[in-house]
């Protein structure tokens, strides 16, 4: 049975992932136990657990204006974090799992697959797409672009005119049990919808705006080969 240190187990998704999996091989780590800023700490972390995968959750997501306003926390947080574990994961010869996002697609044609160029039109896509470079450098490695979001939709308003790919966390967990083993890129999300028809499944209040071009408006990815992998 592989062993699976996790990285940023108290953040929202990771919180979702422990009620979920309950099995042993699964070791939730928070920034207290596992500083990924710190390679005394990774250090300290492998030699403990001797992990077969790392799967790194630990990163800075919302508020997405945090990336604006404070560049150097992001570039810590999203890049010299994952680079860091991929220095250790190669050392040691552990498989790296990084969630990366859909931000990296540019947004404007839609449908993207895990083939097409990759131009962040913000500066979270930015920092996640830096941590993906340092990831893809290491070929014993997965990377997953998600599209996810908290259940019920948490937003008072969404777009309807953006298209994307939203699931939702819990969704999330049970999809990666199942790819856990590939390697390379790989899209994840849900059925391809504007926003606030997939926000109105969970959120019957939620009202609806439209994008005056503040947010991209074809977001949606290609999910052939995640199909393929899942069914």
């Amino acid at each position: 049975m592989k062993k699976i240190l996790v990285t940023g187990s108290n953040g929202r998704f990771g919180k979702i992932l422990q009620k979920i999996i309950t099995k042993k091989k699964f070791i939730f780590t928070d920034k207290k136990k596992l500083n990924i800023l710190s390679l005394k700490s990774i250090k300290k972390n492998i030699n403990k657990y001797k992990p077969d995968y790392i799967l790194h959750l630990a990163g800075l997501s919302r508020p997405m204006s945090l990336h604006e306003k404070n560049i150097i926390k992001s570039i810590d947080s999203n890049i010299i974090g994952t680079c860091n574990l991929v220095k250790e994961s190669s050392k040691n010869n552990i498989k790296l799992i990084y969630f990366s996002t859909n931000y990296v697609y540019q947004g404007t044609k839609g449908n993207y697959s895990e083939c097409d160029p990759v131009k962040p039109w913000n500066n979270y896509g930015l920092s996640k797409l830096g941590g993906e470079t340092a990831v893809q450098m290491y070929k014993n490695s997965l990377i997953l672009r998600l599209c996810m979001t908290e259940k019920p939709f948490i937003h008072s308003h969404a777009y309807a005119n953006v298209k994307s790919n939203f699931i939702f966390q819990e969704n999330i967990a049970k999809i990666i049990i199942k790819i856990l083993d590939k390697k390379g890129i790989i899209n994840v999300g849900g059925p391809s919808k504007n926003i606030y028809t997939f926000a109105k499944m969970s959120c019957k209040k939620v009202k609806k705006k439209f994008s005056k071009g503040e947010f991209p408006k074809r977001m949606d990815m290609n999910l052939k080969k995640l199909k393929k992998l899942i069914n």
